[in-house]
Formats: structure tokens, C-alpha cells, sequence
């Protein structure tokens, strides 16, 4: 499973564990951060969020508005999430998996209320003011992308082929003359049987491919090709052949899941995997948050290389 699929999955308020605190308690307090979730209009659709979420660390969410939009955002401590601190908990697989989750946690539950823009996992600035000049930077931008996401959601479509699906071949004929066939020679021959049946089984799962993407960009506003899962990132048996997520119209999800799930039909060994609905983290513009600034400098935004969801 990917991480961007671990993380979708997250539900609620998520808290990393105490070792987080325990960082934060190790090291002198200084003047807080701003982590940034994602972006929305300021039309008083997040205002519950405040009262009620906790973000990475346990954190509250607070808002920062400008310019007619809103950022979801928490005060985090500066010793915790600087460029080092930050660049280093992002090599470190399981705290970055606390972060993600508890990141797409806030996205998520922000996204039931209104339309969201996504900003890029550990996007940290150094206070709310950077988040409110961000605000009105990038204003034009982010109206226009949030114009053109509401009324969406993305789901996501993988087409997997699993040969350990497929039926063993069948025994070959035992042969009517002596000295015809030996065991040496029918093993090679159920190896050919096994080859030919795995080379038909990905014949078939491509064809699959080909027709789920015909049906689903005919339902969909727009398309983001991800690259294939391999072996347990995908969190699946068998082998990920493709990977994209559609926006698609709220309205028509159901529509959207029926019709690509049911064109698999009876092929065997391939799967069609349609997930979501998600908030649209595939079509949020990348890089926005982070244009014209470098590391603390610039418009004071971290901005980490943390991983992006798929």
C-alpha cells in the first residue's frame, strides 16, 4: 500500500503518540510555525473544524484568511518542524507516516464541509503572517483552482493482473508409448503451459486497462496517470499495471464506480480497483505554496519533500 493510500484511509483526529511531545518537551520553546493543511474559501465553511479537529502532533487547526480564502493550518513548534528537524523526521518512515495521516486527516474532514485545495505534505511556513502574504500571492491561482475542483471529487483506478489467480495447467497427457514423454520433459511442458497462460492472463489485463480508461475519461473532467504500485506498496497480490485518478462530478461517483468496475467482466486473474471518493490531492497545481521560496528564506515557507498521496 502506498503511502498516499495508507493515509487516505485515515479517518477522524489523528495523534502521532507521545514521542512527538516528547521532542518538542527535549528542546527550548521558540516563537511557533504555521503547518499548512490546504487552502478553501473564507465563507465560514471550516469554522467547526477549529472547535472540534486536531492536527499533526495533536495541534489545533486555526485559520489564516486573506484575500477573500482561507488556509487550514496548526501552530507547531519551530525546533520540531525547521528545515532540519523537518528533513530529518521525513526520512524517518513511521513519523512521516504519522504526519501524512494526520495531515490528510484535517484535508479530509475539511473537504466534507467545502471544496478544498490540498497543499504538499510538511508545507511549513514560519508564522501566520507568511501563510496570509501566501494567501494573497497566489489568491488569483487558487480561486481559479477551487473554482474549477467544486462539485468534484477524485476517485482513484488501479487495474491489477494476479497469475496465482489463474487456474494451474492442466497435467499433460501421460503418453500411450514407452519412452514418448519422461518427467524431465512434462515439467518443461507445464512450464510452457504456465508461460503461455501468464502471457495471456497480461494480454487480457491490458485490454482490461484500455477499456477502463475509455470508460472513465468519458465520465471524468480530468485524468492524472500515477505510476504503478510494486509489490506491497500496493497492497495487493499480484502485479499494479496501471494506477490513475479522475476528477470527477460528485453527482456521478456512483455512476462513475459502477460502469469502470463492471468492465473487468469475466476475465480471470484481473482486477479493477476503484477507490475513493477522495478530496482532489492529484489535481491540486504542485508547487504552488512553495514558488519563489527556498528552504526558511524567500516567502518563508519550509516547504519539505515530503511524499505527495496516488
Amino acid at each position: 500500500m502506498s503511502a498516499g493510500d495508507l493515509t487516505r484511509e485515515a479517518v477522524g483526529t489523528v495523534r502521532t503518540g507521545p514521542e512527538a511531545a516528547d521532542r518538542a518537551a527535549e528542546s527550548p520553546a521558540g516563537p511557533p510555525m504555521s503547518y499548512v493543511y490546504g487552502v478553501g474559501r473564507d465563507d465560514g465553511s471550516f469554522r467547526r473544524l477549529v472547535r472540534t479537529m486536531s492536527g499533526v502532533d495533536g495541534h489545533g487547526v486555526r485559520l489564516v484568511a486573506g484575500g477573500g480564502l482561507v488556509a487550514l493550518t496548526s501552530p507547531v513548534p519551530g525546533e520540531v518542524f525547521d528545515e532540519a528537524a523537518l528533513r530529518a523526521q521525513l526520512e524517518d518512515l513511521a513519523r512521516l507516516e504519522a504526519i501524512a495521516r494526520a495531515h490528510h486527516a484535517v484535508v479530509d474532514a475539511a473537504f466534507a464541509e467545502a471544496v478544498v485545495l490540498p497543499l504538499r505534505l510538511a508545507t511549513v511556513y514560519l508564522d501566520e503572517s507568511r501563510v496570509a502574504d501566501m494567501l494573497a500571492h497566489h489568491r488569483g491561482r487558487f480561486t481559479e483552482s477551487l473554482a474549477w475542483l467544486d462539485g468534484h471529487v477524485e476517485l482513484g483506478v488501479k487495474v491489477h493482473a494476479d497469475p496465482e489467480a489463474m487456474a494451474p495447467p492442466a497435467a499433460a497427457p501421460r503418453a500411450t508409448t514407452a519412452g514418448a514423454s519422461s518427467p524431465g520433459r512434462a515439467y518443461l511442458e507445464q512450464r510452457r503451459q504456465r508461460r503461455r497462460s501468464t502471457e495471456d492472463l497480461y494480454r487480457a489485463a491490458g485490454a482490461v486497462a484500455v477499456d477502463v480508461t475509455n470508460v472513465a475519461q468519458a465520465l471524468a473532467r480530468a485524468t492524472v496517470v500515477h505510476r504503478p504500485q510494486r509489490g506491497e506498496l500496493s497492497g495487493r497480490r499480484g502485479v499494479n499495471l496501471t494506477n490513475h485518478a479522475y476528477l470527477v462530478p460528485a453527482d456521478d461517483a456512483e455512476r462513475f464506480r459502477a460502469e469502470v468496475g463492471a468492465v473487468v467482466g469475466s476475465a480471470p486473474g484481473v482486477e479493477v480497483e476503484v477507490t475513493g471518493p477522495w478530496a482532489p490531492y492529484s489535481f491540486a497545481a504542485p508547487g504552488t505554496a512553495e514558488a519563489g521560496a527556498e528552504g526558511a528564506g524567500g516567502d518563508g515557507n519550509q516547504g519539505g519533500d515530503g511524499a505527495e498521496p496516488r
